[in-house]
């Protein structure tokens, strides 16, 4: 065998053993090879080098058998951080998690404009602030994932962002002449599918993620990668059009379906309606409780252009499972299903519509995710919030706010 390939089995079989050492939490030596149907000689090897490298950890897991207690290995999830990033409109949030993808830290800057130049200062001066954070661990800052709100090119361009008006920006070549830590820009909903995947829907390898905020974007899994068309511009659905010359969007055509049925459109409309400003979550709820029949009929109007978007997309996509990431759709009574009993046409196939448990840090968490798998060189990444390696203080990590 040349030496070339020796080396390869090896970087196989290392990613292998991350791989699953991830998916159990903590897992002996023995469980390693038979769940991998690798030699014990081979994991013993393998476990050692990365001991050596602090990338992982031994301890000993209690039980009442007699004998000697099993060493369990684990993931050092303090080792080093990732950084993630949304790039919304009016404001950035950065999160930092461990190398399990549990949030750590996190702070949200609020912008008052889309000036690319100033926005990328904020973030060359954040993104060092966490770098300094992340210093005393082993391997420190190991990466940042950059969620966009537009169109992001299979080159990792950002074709444009309709809310920032931003137009062919190369923002990680801006960025590496500030920093040298490996960056990666995606688009928010690819990162949002991914999220889903990583840490709710493990075995679902055909998942839509259907983000509903500022405007509409739809993440899309099939078997288990992203689907990113010619040029990277695959799932801009959001301005697929619902109502042929309708509503004038800013990405130039009429009648786009996040016009119709996103949270942004139902706000506005809303507020128009009760002639009021700055409407949140919470007097939204409150109307709903109330029975308010304005806030009713708009939300009914929205449920019934989300499920024309959705009847397409099923249409086109035959998805297994489909999430929709929405604040709003939890605080109205029985969302899903009155969504379902739209999606009535008998060539639409799916299995599982659901609300989704991540929320608004679907982005970040996606994007943390994706720097983990690409710094540990795994072809998967499964986070089981089950198996305890997700605790109190990562569900409830701190959120700082500050202003730009």
């Amino acid at each position: 065998m040349a030496i070339g390939d020796a080396a390869y089995i090896k970087k196989i079989n290392r990613s292998l053993i991350i791989s699953k050492i991830i998916e159990h939490g903590m897992i002996s030596r023995a469980d390693l090879s038979k769940i991998t149907k690798l030699t014990r000689a081979t994991i013993s090897v393998q476990a050692a080098d990365l001991l050596n490298e602090e990338l992982i950890v031994e301890s000993q897991q209690e039980h009442n058998n007699v004998g000697r207690k099993p060493i369990m290995l684990s993931l050092n999830r303090k080792a080093g951080y990732a950084l993630g990033i949304d790039l919304e409109y009016r404001h950035i949030t950065f999160t930092l998690s461990d190398l399990i993808g549990c949030p750590v830290q996190s702070t949200t800057i609020e912008i008052h404009n889309s000036n690319y130049d100033e926005i990328l200062e904020i973030l060359i001066n954040q993104i060092n602030v966490f770098k300094e954070q992340s210093s005393s661990s082993h391997f420190g800052l190991v990466g940042i994932g950059i969620a966009v709100h537009g169109i992001v090119t299979n080159d990792q361009l950002i074709n444009f962002v309709p809310r920032y008006q931003w137009r062919n920006k190369d923002l990680k070549g801006d960025l590496k002449k500030s920093i040298n830590i490996p960056i990666i820009i995606e688009n928010n909903a690819n990162l949002c599918s991914f999220a889903e995947k990583v840490f709710q829907h493990h075995q679902s390898d055909n998942l839509l993620s259907i983000s509903m905020y500022s405007g509409i974007g739809v993440g899309v899994l099939i078997k288990g990668e992203p689907l990113k068309g010619y040029h990277g511009y695959a799932g801009e659905m959001g301005h697929m059009i619902v109502v042929p010359e309708g509503i004038p969007c800013k990405c130039g055509n009429m009648g786009c379906w996040e016009l119709y049925a996103s949270e942004s459109s139902f706000f506005k409309e809303l507020a128009e309606k009760l002639h009021k400003t700055n409407l949140t979550y919470q007097d939204v709820q409150k109307l709903f409780l109330s029975e308010d029949p304005t806030a009713c009929d708009q939300m009914e109007h929205l449920i019934k252009y989300v499920s024309i978007g959705l009847n397409n997309i099923i249409n086109l996509l035959n998805p297994e499972t489909i999430v929709l990431n929405s604040e709003l759709l939890k605080l109205y009574p029985d969302t899903i299903n009155k969504i379902k009993a739209n999606l009535t046409s008998s060539v639409s196939h799916y299995s599982e519509l659901l609300i989704s448990e991540l929320g608004k840090n679907a982005s970040v968490m996606g994007a943390c995710a994706l720097v983990i798998k690409n710094f540990l060189e795994i072809p998967e990444l499964s986070f089981n919030v089950e198996n305890g390696a997700f605790d109190e203080n990562c569900i409830n990590f701190e959120k700082n706010k500050s202003l730009a």
